[in-house]
C-alpha cells in the first residue's frame, strides 16, 4: 500500500458527502481504486473483503435503501469481515485507507454503518451469509450543495467539531492530559487522530502517551452499538490506527502496533484497551 499524498491535507479536505452529481467515476479512476484497494494491507493482519457496485447493474434500486441519507450516488464499496478479534479495527483502518485515497483523487465518501438497507445491499453485492457487513459508503463526485437532510445531521452531530486535546490525550495516566509540548514528535499524528472521522462523531479514541509508546483505548458510548451484533466503535479505533500510522511514516518515524502491551494504570469508567503503538 503505497500512500503517495498528504496526510494533512488530505485529513482536512475529507468530509462526508451525501449529496453527488449524477455523474459516473470515469473507468480509468475506477481501475486505480480497485488497484489501490488490491494493494491494501493492515497492521492487525486480518482479512478485510471488498466489494463494489454500480447501481445501474442493479435491478431493483430501490433495495439500495440509504433512508434519504444518500442522495445521487451511482458508485459503492462495501467491506466484509469474518468476526474475530481486530477484525473490526483492521476493516476500520483499511477502509479509511480508501476514504483518504478517494478525497486525494477528488472524490467524495460516506461512513454508513447503521444508516443502510443492509440486506439489500448484502443480495446486491452478493455478500455470503456468514460474513460480517458492518460498512458501506458510496463515492462519487459532491454535488454542489448540500441537501437539507444531510444539512440537518451535521448540525446534530456536530460533524465540524472535534474535541480538544486535554480530552482525548493523556501522559502516562487518565489523570494528566498531555500538551502538544510533552507529545513533541508524536503531536502531528495525534492531531491526525484528533481529526478523524468517527461513527455519529462521538471520537471514541483516547490515548495515554508513556515516553514513546501510544496506548489506544476506546471509550465504550454507554448503548451506542447495542443494535449491532459486534462493537461499530471498533471500527473507529481502526481509523484512528490508520490516521496514527499514516502520519508517522509520513514523517519517517519508525514503530510497530501491538495489542499485548496493556499498561497497569487505573482506567475511567467505559474505557477499554484496544491496543499501542511502539516507536522503534
Amino acid at each position: 500500500m503505497n500512500i503517495n499524498f498528504s496526510i494533512e491535507e488530505t485529513v482536512k479536505k475529507r468530509y462526508s458527502v451525501r449529496n453527488y452529481k449524477k455523474q459516473e467515476v470515469e473507468s480509468n479512476l475506477k481501475k486505480e481504486i480497485e488497484d489501490f484497494v488490491a494493494s491494501l494491507e493492515n497492521p492487525f493482519e486480518k482479512k478485510v473483503n471488498f466489494h463494489f457496485l454500480e447501481s445501474k447493474d442493479v435491478e431493483n434500486q430501490q433495495k439500495l435503501g440509504t433512508y434519504g441519507v444518500i442522495i445521487g450516488a451511482e458508485q459503492y464499496i462495501g467491506t466484509t469481515i469474518q468476526l474475530e478479534p481486530m477484525a473490526l479495527e483492521a476493516l476500520g483502518y483499511e477502509m479509511e485507507a480508501v476514504v483518504l485515497y478517494l478525497a486525494h483523487l477528488g472524490l467524495g465518501t460516506c461512513w454508513l454503518g447503521g444508516t443502510f438497507n443492509r440486506k439489500g445491499f448484502a443480495n446486491a453485492m452478493n455478500i455470503e451469509e456468514n460474513e460480517i457487513f458492518p460498512i458501506v459508503t458510496p463515492y462519487g463526485y459532491p454535488a454542489p450543495q448540500k441537501h437539507l437532510k444531510e444539512t440537518v445531521m451535521r448540525k446534530m452531530i456536530h460533524a465540524d467539531q472535534r474535541k480538544e486535546w486535554n480530552q482525548l490525550f493523556y501522559h502516562h495516566d487518565f489523570q494528566t492530559a498531555l500538551t502538544k509540548e510533552e507529545a513533541k514528535a508524536l503531536a502531528f499524528p495525534l492531531e491526525m487522530v484528533r481529526l478523524g472521522p468517527s461513527a455519529s462523531n462521538k471520537q471514541p479514541w483516547r490515548i495515554v502517551q508513556s515516553d514513546q509508546t501510544c496506548h489506544f483505548y476506546e471509550y465504550k458510548e454507554p448503548n451506542y452499538s447495542n443494535r449491532f451484533a459486534y462493537d461499530i466503535q471498533r471500527v473507529d479505533m481502526g481509523i484512528a490506527a490508520a490516521h496514527f500510522d499514516f502520519a508517522v511514516k509520513e514523517k519517517k518515524m519508525q514503530g510497530h502496533f501491538n495489542t499485548e502491551c496493556k499498561p497497569n494504570i487505573a482506567l475511567p469508567e467505559n474505557v477499554e484497551y484496544v491496543f499501542s503503538w511502539i516507536r522503534e
